[in-house]
């Protein structure tokens, strides 16, 4: 999440990792390691990061709030492909139990 949060925020202000750095007194291979999360930064690291970003500390460990009806659409989209596996599952058990019914029907005319 931190790792997200930073790289959002510096593309939401349209800055470079470099410029990130400068702001906030770091390298700029630092950043990367943080934004590839393969490093973790101290508390006072996290400030400073928080300040360049323009942003609270604790606002880097929040995840972001998701848009207006989005959870809504992803909803819709789901019942939609279950409906779809619902219906081919059945259609499939349907046309095999029939092929099933046909070809014991087909035996028994020619044994019977």
């Amino acid at each position: 999440m931190l790792a997200f949060n930073i790289k959002q925020n510096r593309h939401r202000f349209g800055i470079s990792q470099a410029k990130l750095a400068e702001k906030a007194e770091a390298s700029t291979q630092y950043i990367s390691m943080v934004e590839l999360g393969r490093k973790f930064p101290s508390a006072e690291m996290l400030e400073r990061l928080a300040f360049a970003l323009e942003i609270d500390s604790l606002d880097l460990f929040s995840p972001p709030p998701f848009p207006e009806g989005t959870l809504h659409k992803l909803q819709k989209a789901v019942l939609a492909d279950l409906e779809k596996a619902i219906a081919k599952s059945v259609s499939k058990a349907v046309q095999d139990t029939v092929s099933s019914v046909i070809a014991r029907y087909a035996m028994e005319s020619k044994t019977g």
